[in-house]
This record gives C-alpha cells, structure tokens and sequence, in this order.
C-alpha cells in the first residue's frame, strides 16, 4: 500500500500478517486489510490470491508472522519462508529497521510419499539444509523502505521511485533471498514481498559538543558470489568476488545527512585455498586465459557504480600471500584508471601497533580526501557528493580489513564534523572519550557480525577496533576464534549443520536447481568422503595408545620391542597418508563445488 501526499507517496509492506493453517493449504493474511492475502496448497505448493482462495473452514491452527521471505520448490514440493520473530534495533533515513531472529519454512509437500526412495532421500538432504537456512545471521530489512540503496543513490534516483513496490527500489545485489521471492513477484504479491539485506547494522547516538548526533553503520553483503571462507575465493569469470561488502557510514546531525561509502571484497584473481587438515591451507592461483578480462570486469563495475577506486592491498609480500599479491599487483598494473596500493599490514602494524595505518594514510590521504563524502542539507539539497571509493582486501577480507576500514571512517568523520563545524580545525573524535568509544564499538560489532556470516566465528583483532591496542582477554578471544575457524573450515563448511555452510548458500541463492533431471546430491562431490576421519582418527589414537604402551614393555623382551617398532610405523604410516590425502578427510561443498 501506498502512504503520505501525493507528492511523496512511498511504499509500505504490511508488517502484521496472520498464518491460518488448514488441512489442505496455508493461508496468509494481512491483518491491516483482511481482504489481501493469498493462500498455498500442501500438496502442490500452488499459490492463489485470497479473492480466489475463500475457505468457510475453520484453521486448526492461527499464529502471527512478521512477513513472507519467500519460496522455493524442491524435488516433492514448495517450502514458504516466513519470519516468525523480529527485533526492532533502529533506524535508516527515519524508517524502522529489523532483524530477522527467526524463520520458518513451511513444508508444502505431501506428494513426496509419492516420490521412491531415492527422491525422498535426496529431499531429506534438501530439508536439512532448509533448517539451517533458517538460522542464518544477519538478515535486516524494513517495511518502509528499501534498505539495499545508500544514500547518495536514492538522492538520484527519479522522481516516483519511492511509490514502487519496495522489491522494484531494491539493488538486486543486496537482496540475499532474491532467489526465492520469484514466485511471490510472479503472482504480483507486492505488499508481502520483503527484500532482506544481509551484512550488519549498528547504530549509535553521540553526544559531540552537546550537539546530538546519530552514526549509523551499514553494511551490504553482495550476493552474486555468496558463500563460506574457504569455499568461496578470488573471482568469477564474471568478475564477481567473494565476500564482497559495501560500508555506508552514515551521520546524521540538525538536518544534515553525511554518507561515506567504503568497499571490501577477495582479490578480484581465479584462485583457491581447499582444506587440508593444515592450519593454513595453500593458496593456489589458478592460471586461466581470460584473466585479465576477470580483473577488468571487476573494476569497470566498480567504476560505473562508485567512481574512482583506490585499490587498497593488505596482504603479507612473503609465502602464498606474497605470491598472491604479487599475481594482482601486476594485473593491475595493466588497468590505467585504478591506483594499487600494496601495504603489508602484518609487517607495519604488527599485532598491536594500530596507529601505524597512518603510514598508509600519508600515502592515500590526499586522493581519499579528494574522493570525498556525500552531504545533504535539511532540505535535501546535495551540497557534496563522493566520487571515488576505496576498495579494501586481505585475504579474507575480514580482520585486517575492519581495521583499516574503521580507521578511514574515523578520518572521514573527523572532516565531516568540521565541515559542519562540530568541531575545530585541531580537534577530532578521539578527544572526546565517551563518543569515541560508541564510535569504535560500532565498527567493532560490524566486524564481528560479518565474520560471523563469512567465517563463522567473532572476528581477530577486534580489540583493535574496539580500544585500539591489543589486550591480553582480546589475544585470547583471538585464539579461541582461530582455532573455531580451522574446525570449522575443515569439518563443518561443508554438509554438517553449520548455520552459513555452502550447500544451504548454493541451493536458497538459486546457484544449485533442483531438478529430477539433476544426479542425487549423495552421487556429487565424494559425499562420503567425510566417513573415513572417524576410521582414520581410530587408527591414528590406538596406534599412539599402543605404541606407547609397547615402549614401556620394550626393555622386558624382544617381542615387545618389536611390537613397538610395528605400531610405530604403522601410526607413522596413518599420519602420512593422512597428511598426503588431507583435503578427502576434510567436509566437502556438494552441490556446486568450487564454482
């Protein structure tokens, strides 16, 4: 629906829906306007308008949901996402934001008992990865307005946008079910139809001089190549990377609106890093023809979309990182309008040395002053616009990257509040201690959020984020975090109940079809392979156990030292083939593979 003058009409979802369920169908509701709604068989999973789906039945059951992520079929039937709880944790340009804390999928299968055993097998597979999609993190939305478009976009945007159904206003990169609302857009459901962002959103209200001020942190997580640490890297033919996030600092003070965008994403190469049971796997650069047109595609995109850009490299110049870096410096080498600039952030800032990234600062400062930021007045007028970004990558495009991210946000607000005239030409942010803190606190939570969705643990070197030295409870949390991830990446990104692993990404994101036509999920990728650890840690435990216990009976006879000789190698032997053939014992993606 529809809502303020004519002039300024903008477009709402309903926000309070009612689930009836009958034997036959669900039914959902809105209870603004009773009349609008629509309804979905259980057996077929075929959607009808509610003018088309009367019932004088009584519902066996009837429960509030929150809104309709969508659908998606599979082998035996449909499944409707629904929100079944939210929380409210601030706001975009006025407009409410939530955060999805939880979904359902509603099964509208009941002719799988017509499916044979290996279709129903194969769904069961299906369903489990529908469970943990369920529990993804991070999903925000509004009912309002569509949150996927920063502020300098929307300020250009054609008159009327604003009255388009919000899933029409939404950048179609952002919207992480955009898979799954097809069918919903193809019944023209409008009002139900919710795009949600995944990413972070962190807000705090500042105190700067005794001029209230609100800073909200934004951020994007682009879908065309979604997926997990190890099982997403580099680039696509297409030029689209992994974990690729756009940043909008966002500062709001009497009227005034100032928006910095920043970028982050893998290095824009075809390369891999597979799980070995090694703590850091080797990346491997794989060497393709078209290469070159990869990283071109890449920034010419961001050049459309963003401007300039300003490259900003802060992986190691030693070992696999090295070579890697190496690999892009000189790709980018070839491209003309995109400045590269290479900063070993292990070697000059260490683990604790965070004001060292001024060393980077001198080199970049007056091409990111230049770029600038966007600036509105209370009347909407634009009185800056930003015309360049900085694009920020390690390896994971995580730790090193919030770093120094946080960092370039720090600056830049310093210039946006002088600009306005908060502040003087000689003061900044952190000489004010109380503000600072909640300043750093946000990029800290954006940090660990996105490394959540990414990584599946709290991001490293938070602490320098978050009070700007390294801290002894922080080393230890880091620790912790580290070996969370190698578990993780080895054992649990693959097919195990993980909540962001790459099966359950492949199939909602529409990269993996279902299809009869498609080979069985357990004929793809080795899907047994993750069976023989249990043999192998067996053997390599008693092994250890006897061997052990041999050499302590060795010096009574020479059997027993023979024994001890045997079990010796045969753990030996067990340890070596494991290390040869580490990548078998490791879980494995399904579905799609490394694609």
């Amino acid at each position: 629906m529809e809502i303020g003058s004519s002039s300024d009409k903008i477009f709402k979802l309903y926000d309070q829906l009612e689930l009836l369920e009958y034997q036959d169908k669900f039914v959902v509701k809105s209870l603004e306007s009773p009349d609008q709604g629509f309804s979905i068989s259980r057996r077929e999973g075929n959607i009808e308008t509610l003018s088309d789906a009367s019932s004088s039945e009584k519902p066996s059951k009837t429960s509030a949901i929150y809104g309709v992520a969508g659908t998606i079929r599979l082998l035996a039937g449909t499944y409707l996402l629904v929100i079944t709880s939210r929380k409210e944790v601030g706001s975009f340009l006025g407009f409410p934001v939530y955060r999805v804390e939880s979904m359902k999928f509603l099964a509208c299968n009941e002719a799988l008992r017509f499916s044979n055993s290996q279709e129903k097998r194969d769904e069961a597979y299906f369903m489990t990865l529908l469970k943990t999609v369920e529990a993804t993190p991070g999903l925000y939305y509004s009912y309002e307005t569509d949150i996927t478009l920063n502020l300098q976009r929307r300020c250009k945007l054609m008159e009327g946008w604003m009255s388009k159904p919000i899933w029409k206003q939404a950048d179609p990169r952002f919207v992480w079910n955009k898979h799954l609302l097809e069918e919903l857009i193809e019944y023209k459901l409008d009002e139900f139809i919710i795009p949600l962002l995944q990413g972070s959103f962190q807000m705090a209200q500042l105190e700067l001089k005794n001029s209230p001020t609100t800073c909200t942190l934004l951020s994007r997580r682009c879908t065309r190549r979604l997926g997990t640490r190890m099982w997403r890297r580099g680039a696509n033919l297409e030029g689209d990377t992994a974990n690729f996030i756009e940043t909008e600092q966002l500062l709001e003070l009497e009227g005034f609106r100032c928006s910095l965008l920043q970028i982050r994403g893998s290095i824009p190469l075809l390369w891999e890093q597979i799980v070995d049971l090694s703590y850091k796997p080797r990346l491997r650069i794989i060497n393709h023809e078209h290469t070159p047109q990869v990283v071109e595609r890449h920034f010419h995109d961001l050049f459309q979309r963003y401007g300039e850009t300003i490259a900003l490299d802060l992986t190691e110049k030693h070992g696999d990182e090295g070579q890697l870096s190496a690999a892009y410096s000189a790709e980018m080498q070839k491209l003309p309008n995109v400045r590269y600039v290479s900063f070993d952030f292990h070697h000059v800032c260490g683990n604790s040395n965070f004001d060292n990234l001024g060393v980077l600062y001198d080199q970049i400062s007056e091409d990111f002053e230049k770029q600038g930021y966007f600036l509105i007045d209370t009347d909407g007028n634009i009185l800056e616009e930003q015309k360049g970004i900085i694009r920020s990558n390690c390896i994971d495009c995580l730790d090193r990257t919030n770093v120094t991210q946080s960092y370039l946000a720090r600056k830049s607000l310093n210039i946006q509040l002088q600009r306005l005239g908060v502040f003087t030409s000689t003061e900044c942010i952190p000489l004010f201690a109380e503000d600072y803190g909640k300043f750093r606190t946000l990029w800290a939570e954006q940090g660990d959020e996105i490394s959540l969705e990414y990584a599946g643990t709290h991001a490293l070197k938070g602490d320098l984020v978050r009070y700007g030295k390294q801290t002894v409870a922080g080393l230890i949390k880091d620790g912790m975090s580290a070996v969370s991830r190698y578990y993780l990446n080895n054992f649990h990104d693959g097919i195990r109940q993980f909540h962001v692993f790459q099966d359950a990404l492949d199939l909602v994101s529409g990269r993996y079809t279902v299809s009869r036509n498609n080979p069985s999920p357990f004929q793809l990728n080795s899907f047994e392979s993750f069976s023989y650890l249990p043999v192998a840690s067996a053997l390599l435990v008693g092994g250890l156990t006897l061997t052990t216990f041999t050499i302590q009976q060795a010096g009574r006879s020479a059997q027993h030292y023979v024994s001890s000789v045997f079990w010796a190698g045969v753990t030996a032997g067990v340890m070596a083939l494991v290390k040869a053939n580490g990548r078998q014992f490791c879980s494995r993606p399904r579905l799609c593979g490394l694609l």
